[in-house]
């Protein structure tokens, strides 16, 4: 199956049958390599493959064919030509950033990204030289206006995190090459199963795998796809020397959770569309966010650039934080937790937990007011959905 073409192939093949390498006990499920380091035949074979003059396992910090063979998988689904697994969403961001940029660049982001992204940038990154502007997700004149000569890269979410706001991937994508710098989207909400961003003209797709590549809340990782230069050999160095690396369990998890990745994102889609279309009705909720709603702004972006709208729906509720608060603690079925992505129904306050880290007027800024409650819908059954819901709403009306 390893010499089997599935570039053509469709998101569920490719899930199921990519980075497939059986073991000389030809397993049907790909072997856990749980090992630290790997031995050689001779230390001239050590000495080779030290040096890369020869292909092979070394170490596991850099080179686990369970670790490779989630890369090789993530790649094809994505339309890449490489694959770098790392320990987080976040290690896979600041991998890429510590490996194509330098003391003195540039990088414009959209502003509602992951409060977590936003303090890598504003705290981290720039003790090291390293500046950032924000601006608004669907601005495209604010995009271009902010690129100086010093820019490299522009980075977003989309849909964004929480309001699911939907950028246009093709035109950031031509405002990058006529700037020469670099278009990295985060393609956590929608996962190759319903968007990718390298076909619609981007350079790098980050992945926090913790959330729907996993599918159940069971481990933490990331991923960093795009081309051989800069993935395979740039991001790839910093990754050996380094060491934000993925284990090899975690790996195995992932590479499950491809296998049915497809399939829940139709009923992650199927779902969300139900709830948003629902509590669009219902009184006490002031605002649904949604791209799978015809009264969204990117509506029919949304439905060009994505196979589906996605799982993830945010809403506002009257009387602010208080009212959010209440509707969370009285519901009974949904979990409360800031995870997102899984196959069980999570909510949260985005203004008090995944970014409450960001000043107030930056959030206000961004949409992510006190009444905001975000849903990651999971695949529970409707009718018990709204039926919880209604719960927590009933008792943020009772206020």
């Amino acid at each position: 199956m390893s010499d089997y073409d599935l570039d053509d192939c469709g998101p569920s093949t490719q899930g199921l049958r990519a980075g497939r390498a059986p073991t000389s006990e030809q397993e049907h499920s790909e072997a856990i390599f749980a090992t630290s380091s790997f031995t050689f035949g001779s230390a001239a074979e050590a000495a080779a493959k030290f040096g890369g003059e020869e292909p092979g396992n070394i170490y596991s910090r850099f080179s686990n064919p369970t670790v490779r063979a989630f890369q090789e998988r993530l790649a094809v689904m994505e339309g890449g030509e490489a694959c770098i697994g790392t320990s987080s969403g976040m290690s896979a961001i600041l991998a890429t950033c510590m490996a194509l940029l330098g003391a003195g660049d540039h990088i414009v982001s959209s502003v509602g990204v992951f409060g977590t992204t936003v303090s890598l940038f504003n705290n981290h990154l720039s003790r090291f030289g390293i500046d950032t502007s924000f601006v608004s997700l669907t601005d495209y004149d604010a995009w271009e206006s902010a690129i100086r000569p010093e820019t490299r890269m522009l980075f977003l979410e989309t849909p964004s995190n929480p309001l699911t706001e939907v950028a246009d991937i093709a035109r950031l994508a031509e405002i990058a090459r006529r700037h020469e710098v670099l278009l990295v989207v985060d393609n956590c909400f929608c996962t190759p199963a319903l968007q990718r961003p390298l076909e619609l003209g981007a350079d790098l797709v980050i992945h926090s795998a913790t959330k729907y590549l996993d599918g159940q809340g069971r481990v933490v990782g990331g991923a960093v796809v795009g081309d051989a230069k800069r993935v395979g050999e740039q991001i790839y160095s910093f990754l050996r020397a380094a060491g934000p690396t993925m284990s090899a369990f975690n790996a195995w998890i992932f590479l499950k959770g491809l296998e049915t990745l497809s399939l829940r994102m139709e009923g992650h889609s199927r779902n969300a569309q139900a709830i948003a279309e629902w509590l669009n009705e219902q009184p006490g909720v002031r605002l649904v966010n949604f791209p799978g709603l015809p009264g969204h702004p990117q509506h029919e972006l949304a439905r060009s650039q994505q196979s589906a709208p996605g799982g993830i729906v945010s809403f506002e509720v009257e009387g602010g934080r208080e009212a959010a608060w209440r509707l969370i603690d009285s519901t009974e079925l949904l979990s409360i937790t800031a995870n997102l992505g899984d196959v069980r129904t999570t909510i949260t306050h985005p203004a008090s937990t995944t970014h409450g880290r960001n000043p107030p007027d930056k959030r206000e800024q961004a949409g992510i007011r006190e009444g905001l409650v975000r849903l990651s819908i999971g695949l529970e059954d409707e009718a018990d959905l709204k039926a919880d819901l209604e719960r927590g709403l009933a008792a943020a009306r009772r206020m």
